[in-house]
């Protein structure tokens, strides 16, 4: 039975896409097959085709949930009056989703499965989360709190900030979870105060 009746659609969906992602993580491409994915779900492999088509569509759905659930993160962030303390909180909320999703985060930023390659219209449905960098951004000049720049090149460099902090993090480059957090607001600090009007 694809759907079984203990599970709805988003509870199926969400545990084939996390066993597909601890897979990938813990054992590489090659261990990534529809049948290994379902028993690692406790479903048989039609589920698996009654949701995704195939393990190119589970793919391509596992790449599309990380960035659902850093939308999802970055939504769940408040805009309050202070333009950089948002986009700092941007960041933290960037780096609490790649440590809640570490078997995704591959997936989404690297290229773990060679075959798979994003296309246009998985690149428009990812956009926002770069966007809501992009907008975070402008605040800080348009308010005066950065000297003037392009909002999208500081959006590109708090992104790799982020995504390189995040990177070695994940390895355990970064020391325990208080020193990589220290790592974590040392180099932000240190990029503020760059960017900050003279």
């Amino acid at each position: 039975m694809a759907r079984p009746r203990n599970r709805d659609y988003g509870e199926l969906r969400r545990a084939l896409i996390d066993a597909g992602g601890r897979l990938l993580a813990a054992e590489g491409a090659p261990a990534l097959s529809t049948r290994r994915v379902a028993q690692q779900a406790g479903v048989s492999t039609t589920a698996v085709y009654s949701l995704f088509g195939d393990k190119a569509g589970l793919i391509r759905e596992m790449f599309l949930a990380g960035f659902e659930r850093l939308a999802g993160a970055f939504a769940a962030v408040p805009r309050t009056d202070d333009s950089v303390a948002d986009l700092l909180a941007l960041g933290r909320a960037y780096r609490a989703n790649a440590l809640a999703n570490p078997h995704l985060y591959e997936l989404m930023f690297g290229r773990p499965i060679p075959e798979f390659q994003p296309d246009a219209e998985i690149g428009a449905r990812i956009q926002p989360t770069f966007d809501a960098l992009v907008t975070a951004a402008a605040r800080c000049v348009q308010e005066g709190a950065f000297a003037a720049a392009d909002p999208n090149d500081l959006a590109v460099r708090v992104n790799a900030l982020a995504h390189g902090l995040c990177s070695l993090e994940l390895r355990g480059a970064l020391g325990d979870t208080d020193e990589a957090y220290r790592h974590w607001n040392g180099a932000f600090d240190a990029m503020v105060r760059g960017l900050a009007r003279p």
